[in-house]
Formats: structure tokens, C-alpha cells, sequence
């Protein structure tokens, strides 16, 4: 008989293969031993039937028929259905923000298969459970049976972790399937991406977390034995304030319904009670994911395409979820040199006054300021000539690193550099009466290069008529200097 001693919190259990019960070492309480092949270790007390689950761990749905919402990978005759049905599943990575039912398809999925199922936790796993549970997969796989790791919050996994998993996957050990909030493009490697079909997950619709709602109140896994009486229209509140997430509908819901009003056999919930249960909306954002990116994004595009109320809400979401003010302060800066420029100077002054206002105040203070700089660089006439100007320039810098200062514009602090003629023939602008030199100060190789573009927006107009005066003068004068 297979022995196998594993440490937890301090106590010795004794689990064997055939799965029969041994008297433990040490401490009062019982467990229920379990076979190693990837079933989960159970602690049993006297009060475990004692502990009410969760309404939303109790309302698991347990097949697809329960399922609510993913229309679009779980309707009839989609993909993603037909493989769960037939029992096909391939390895696959479930994306999507948090409450969606990414775990509870993984726990259909077990309920559906004839493969063994190990459910991995990348929070409380190393690098060790891991090689262990392959090895487990591998035997399996050498005796016919296919095994299935379900890998919850996989972006946790570091690279060397995730790495573990690939030789696995690759020979078909174990069919993979991995859950996570986080982009899997930035968070799972990309050797490990590429043989995982990634299906994404949308939040719920409201009228998707209503239907569960009143599920809940009815099925007797939820308030069915109870006497519930709520306003139709009170789902509704709540499924806008759960904001697509389902878990959070349904902790409400309980929430309501047991800090309800009792009459005779009756909770009555009403929605001043509902109102003290929602004092505050928990943003969805991560402020170093993809979400943080998205809505950053989100803000200058608006700005961009000159729609202030656009801009206006993208701010207020980053603001209110959390973000710091001071961050969005220096992408505004940014934001009025490269959309804006030239085209209304005043717009990167009215950013840096922004940022010294948040770094002043702070939050919650500091929104009005930051919401007048976004306002006004949204109205402002738009140029990106600074920025296309800088690129191009960058580019040849890069290409053409050996490119040598002209002499004429070089510094002459010493007999040495004078006798080498640094800076002969300079002409200094200010001796003029144009206050102009037709003086060459580009390298020959880039004589022609034009990187400053004006577009003709805004006061970029006055700017474009005057440098297209300053280059007609000085070609006048160069022709007339090669003609002599």
C-alpha cells in the first residue's frame, strides 16, 4: 500500500491510494483521507455542517442547463458548448473580469468529464505541488486516462511555474485550463499561450444577472424555503450595481434579504435597506493591468477626437476607482504637446497647472482642476507636428549616429579648437537686420530634411506662414551667394 506524509498547519496526515481512513499522529481533529490521484485533501470538523456557504457558492450552477450568460460560447451549437457536451476540451485559458462564472465552467466541466480532474490554486501553489500533480498526470496518461488541470488565476503563476506546465501540455499529459482577470497576452507566457485556445468572457448583461436574481429568491438551494418579498424593480437596482459581476449580485442579494424586515413569515426588503447594502459601487480596475491601460487610453482618444464629455467620464472612472490623480496629471502634459503643440501653447500650461494642482490637493480636490486642463485640451485645435517632427528626427539619429556637427556651429573655447577652425564663419543672428543667416546647421547628409511640419491648426497657422517666409529667405539668399 502507497504511503504518502504530507505537512499541513502543523499536523501529520496520513493519506493512502485505495483511499481508507488511518488514525492521525497528532491533534483532535479528523480527516477524510483522500486517493492522491489529484483529488483534494478535505479537513472534516464537527462544525463544518454547522458554517452556512455563501449564496453564490450555494446557487453553483452544476451543468450548462443552469448556466447564465456567454451566449456567445455557450448558446446552442457553439464551439465552446459542443466540446464540453462531447467531452472533447482541448487546453484552453478563460479570460474575463471578475464574476463572470469563470470557475463555475471549469466546475461544469468536471462534472462533465470522464478524465481526472485536479482544481490548482495559483494562489496557495509553488513549484513543487506543481512537478508533483504532473507527475500524477503522467502515470495517469501511461495507463490510458486523461487528465485535466484546472489552474485558477493563472496569471499569479510566475514564468518558471508556468514553464512547468509546458512539456506537460505539449506531449498531452494534462489538458489545461487556466482562468484568469488579466490579459493572458501580458500575463502567460507565450509558448504556453500559443497551444491554449484562449475563449474571453464578457461581463454579465443585466438582464442575465436579474434572471439569476430571481433564481436565487425561488430555487431552495437559495431563499426558496424563505418568504421573500422584493419589487421586481429592485433586481434591476442590483444588477446595475453588481456592474456585470454576478458574485457581487448575489452577496447583495443575501446581504438585503437576511438585514430585511420580518412581518409574520415574511422578509420584507425594502429599498431603503437595498440603499444601505450598495453604499458604494466597486469599481472594475487593476492600476498596473490591462484595465488601467484600456482606460488611460480610453482618455486620450477621447481628448483627441475633441469630445469633452468622452474625456470627462474616463477621467471620472480612473479617478473615483482608485488611480492616482498625479498620474493622470503627467499623461495629460504628455497628451498637450503631442495632440496639441503649437497649435494652442496655452494647452500645455494649462496641464502643468493641473499637476501643480493635484500635487497641491490632492484627491478629492484636485478633479475639477484636472477635469478643466482635459476639457480644454479636448476643445483645442489639434496638432501632432511636434511629435511626428521628434520621430522622424529620432529615426535618423539613430541610423546616422556618426553624422559630425558642422564646424561652423561648434564651440571654440580653446587656441587648439580655433587653430581647427571650430566655429569659422558663424554668423550671429542677432548682427542682422532680419535677425535671419542662411548659415548651414545640418549635417550634409540631412541638408534636406524638413522635420517640423505646422498642420495650419490653430495659432499653428501664423506659425506655418512665418517658417514658410524663413525658408524662402533663406533660399533667396543662398542662390544669390552660389551666383556670386
Amino acid at each position: 500500500m502507497e504511503r504518502v506524509w504530507q505537512a499541513c498547519k502543523g499536523l501529520m496526515f496520513l493519506i493512502v491510494s485505495d483511499g481508507s481512513p488511518h488514525k492521525i499522529r497528532q491533534g483532535e481533529w479528523r480527516f477524510c483521507a483522500c486517493i492522491w490521484e489529484g483529488k483534494k485533501l478535505e479537513q472534516m470538523t464537527l462544525f463544518e455542517n454547522q458554517t452556512p456557504q455563501p449564496l453564490a457558492s450555494r446557487l453553483r450552477p452544476q451543468s450548462l442547463d443552469e448556466y447564465v450568460g456567454q451566449e456567445h460560447l455557450l448558446g446552442r451549437g457553439k464551439v465552446l458548448r459542443r466540446l464540453i457536451e462531447s467531452d472533447q476540451v482541448s487546453s484552453m485559458i478563460f479570460w474575463g473580469p471578475p464574476g463572470v462564472g469563470k470557475t463555475t465552467l471549469a466546475r461544469i466541466i468536471a462534472n462533465c468529464t470522464k478524465s481526472v480532474f485536479i482544481d490548482f490554486s495559483a494562489v496557495t501553489s509553488g513549484i513543487k505541488e506543481i512537478r508533483a500533480v504532473m507527475q500524477q498526470a503522467e502515470n495517469n496518461r501511461r495507463y490510458g486516462e486523461r487528465t485535466i488541470v484546472f489552474v485558477d488565476e493563472i496569471h499569479r503563476f510566475n514564468k518558471a511555474q508556468q514553464d512547468a506546465f509546458l512539456p506537460f501540455v505539449e506531449k498531452g499529459s494534462i489538458i489545461l485550463i487556466g482562468a484568469t482577470t488579466e490579459n493572458p497576452s501580458f500575463e502567460v507566457n507565450s509558448a504556453l499561450l500559443s497551444r491554449c485556445k484562449v475563449f474571453v468572457l464578457q461581463a454579465l448583461k443585466r438582464e442575465d444577472l436579474v434572471c439569476l436574481l430571481q433564481r436565487a429568491a425561488a430555487d431552495p438551494r437559495g431563499f426558496g424555503s424563505l418568504r421573500v418579498s422584493m419589487a421586481p424593480q429592485l433586481y434591476a437596482v442590483i444588477a446595475d450595481f453588481a456592474n456585470g459581476d454576478a458574485r457581487t449580485a448575489l452577496s447583495t442579494l443575501e446581504m438585503a434579504v437576511l438585514n430585511g424586515e420580518t412581518n409574520g413569515d415574511t422578509i420584507v426588503v425594502k429599498e431603503e435597506t437595498l440603499e444601505q447594502c450598495m453604499s458604494k459601487k466597486s469599481l472594475l480596475y487593476d492600476k498596473k493591468g490591462e484595465e488601467h491601460y484600456n482606460l488611460i487610453s480610453a482618455l486620450h482618444k477621447s481628448m483627441r477626437n475633441s469630445d469633452p464629455d468622452a474625456a470627462v467620464y474616463w477621467l471620472a472612472r480612473m479617478l473615483e476607482a482608485g488611480e492616482d490623480p498625479l498620474y493622470v496629471a503627467r499623461r495629460v502634459i504628455r497628451f498637450a504637446s503631442e495632440d496639441i503643440g503649437l497649435a494652442d501653447p496655452q494647452a500645455l500650461q494649462q496641464a502643468v497647472a493641473a499637476y501643480q494642482a493635484c500635487h497641491f490637493l490632492g484627491m478629492p480636490e484636485c478633479s475639477v482642476h484636472l477635469s478643466q486642463a482635459v476639457v480644454y485640451l479636448s476643445l483645442a485645435p489639434k496638432s501632432n507636428a511636434l511629435y511626428m517632427a521628434y520621430e522622424q528626427a529620432k529615426a535618423d539619429a539613430a541610423q546616422q549616429l556618426s553624422e559630425p556637427v558642422p564646424l561652423v556651429i561648434r564651440n571654440a573655447p580653446t587656441k587648439l579648437m580655433k587653430e581647427l577652425e571650430y566655429g569659422k564663419g558663424y554668423e550671429y543672428a542677432h548682427d542682422t537686420a532680419e535677425k535671419l543667416t542662411a548659415m548651414q546647421c545640418l549635417p550634409d547628409a540631412l541638408l534636406d530634411r524638413s522635420y517640423y511640419q505646422p498642420h495650419g491648426q490653430g495659432m499653428e497657422a501664423e506659425l506655418k506662414e512665418r517658417l514658410e517666409r524663413i525658408k524662402e529667405w533663406k533660399r533667396k539668399i543662398s542662390k544669390s551667394a552660389k551666383g556670386n
